[in-house]
């Protein structure tokens, strides 16, 4: 249970990290940057925590795939992005297969 909690931390970071990326504005301003860089650090420990049991294609796959959703998701809800049908299909096929994953694990 562990080694999944420390995944979806991972992944959690990899979101908050990756959203600092965009307000760093090339990372000119400092507190986006440095929120940066401890999220990113963050989110690869805790991705290397997993992978002591988990294997590691297993975990990389489902750390960028909680990476991917939510930074749509967020694009979506703060940014007002529109997400296409096809690009909906395909949301909801990396969701079925981080839970494929993760129920053959």
């Amino acid at each position: 249970m562990f080694r999944w909690l420390m995944l979806l931390i991972a992944g959690l970071c990899e979101i908050v990290w990756t959203q600092n990326l965009k307000f760093s504005d090339g990372l000119t301003k400092l507190i986006p940057t440095v929120t940066m860089v401890i999220f990113g650090g963050l989110s690869c420990y805790c991705l290397a925590l997993a992978t002591r049991s988990i294997p590691l294609g297993v975990a990389y796959a489902i750390w960028s795939g909680i990476g991917e959703i939510g930074i749509l998701a967020v694009g979506y809800f703060l940014y007002g992005e529109m997400v296409s049908p096809p690009q909906l299909f395909f949301i909801i096929l990396i969701i079925t297969s981080i839970i494929g994953i993760k129920i053959s694990s």
